[in-house]
């Protein structure tokens, strides 16, 4: 009977994590040219297509307090950016709610509680959901809580306090080099008004309580990571409970448990930002001692043929091809590539060296 009470949650679980990854959303890629400015003004974002907004339609209020959300009380919209080659995730939030409260010093405060699981790793990250009850409280909050999958409470504004509270043993990660962020509103507490947060965090692998052990997620096109939020509002400053927990996920822990997070795709560039036919490549020395380097095509575009002059008096036509150089020296390696759209040539000056 325990088995079958096992083997049932363990379907359970599965199934709820199926249908939140079938519930999939895009992260839009910026330019290099166009990075946002973390300055509260939302002109950065005006690129940005409407299929990548996630509005209210898609939270519910798990505390039961609201059957359905009315957009005189509470309205909220988020998107979400990121820049090739950059291990950084943005986050446009905007709201209107017909009471702002955020005079305390404490947690009540209206707040974005944003989740970030990296790397799609799923599974508990707070102490009290360790998988080892033996463990003690702070043991386990410096050992786990936060660690691959991180929970930041952004306070929706911050007045008099810290941007965010992470929930953790680490700080150190909503300060600059690792986040930051703006804010705009023009209302006082328990004022109605809109709201804008503009802001970045990077995603971590690992975050433990020291900074020279931690590990970035690295991010690329199309690579899938776990992300939720909730929103809580507060109507009340002189009382305690919200007025609502509007969550991203089916699954209230989604605030502990990166498997409750939705999966959000790093989406390549729209094809308005992208040349017909661009030529990029990348290169790994993987035998030094035969000085023997492979070279990768990234083009983009729709591509028929491919040449490569490798500096020594040698070329190739193929896509990836992996060359011999007989001597050492620092390299000018060009890739011309041509296609029905167009051609394109990308030369690297003395990046490929070979000792």
């Amino acid at each position: 009977m325990r088995n079958f009470c096992l083997l049932t949650f363990v379907l359970l679980l599965s199934l709820l994590v199926q249908a939140q990854e079938n519930r999939g959303y895009k992260v839009f890629q910026f330019p290099a040219d166009q990075i946002p400015r973390i300055d509260g003004n939302t002109d950065d974002w005006e690129i940005v297509p409407d299929d990548y907004n996630v509005g209210m339609d898609q939270l519910w209020d798990d505390s039961r307090k609201h059957e359905t959300a009315n957009p005189e009380n509470l309205e909220v919209s988020v998107k979400v950016g990121w820049v090739k080659g950059m291990n950084r995730l943005y986050f446009l939030y905007e709201a209107y709610d017909d009471y702002w409260d955020f005079s305390r010093p404490d947690l009540h405060n209206d707040t974005f509680e944003l989740t970030v699981d990296g790397d799609l790793s799923g599974g508990p990250f707070i102490d009290r959901f360790h998988p080892n009850k033996e463990m003690g409280p702070m043991d386990a909050w410096f050992s786990f809580h936060g660690v691959h999958a991180q929970n930041y409470h952004i306070f929706t504004p911050a007045e008099g306090k810290d941007w965010t509270l992470v929930w953790g043993s680490q700080p150190w990660i909503k300060e600059l080099p690792y986040a930051n962020a703006a804010f705009s509103y023009d209302f006082k507490p328990g004022e109605a008004g809109k709201l804008t947060l503009e802001c970045w965090v990077t995603p971590f692998d690992y975050a433990g309580n020291d900074p020279a052990r931690a590990v970035e997620s690295i991010l690329y096109v199309h690579k899938k990571i776990g992300l939720c939020w909730a929103v809580i509002d507060y109507d009340d400053v002189d009382k305690e409970s919200n007025n609502g927990f509007w969550n991203l996920s089916k699954e209230h822990t989604m605030y502990g448990n990166a498997s409750y997070s939705l999966v959000f795709e790093l989406m390549p560039l729209e094809k308005q930002f992208c040349r017909p036919v661009e030529a990029q490549w990348s290169f790994q020395v993987i035998d030094m001692g035969r000085r023997l380097v492979a070279f990768t095509d990234e083009s983009y575009g729709n591509i028929a043929s491919w040449k490569w002059d490798f500096g020594d008096g040698k070329t190739s036509a193929g896509q990836h091809p992996v060359h011999r150089y007989e001597q050492p020296g620092k390299y000018v390696v060009v890739l011309w590539v041509e296609g029905p759209e167009g051609k394109s040539r990308m030369a690297k000056v003395w990046d490929v060296a070979v000792k």
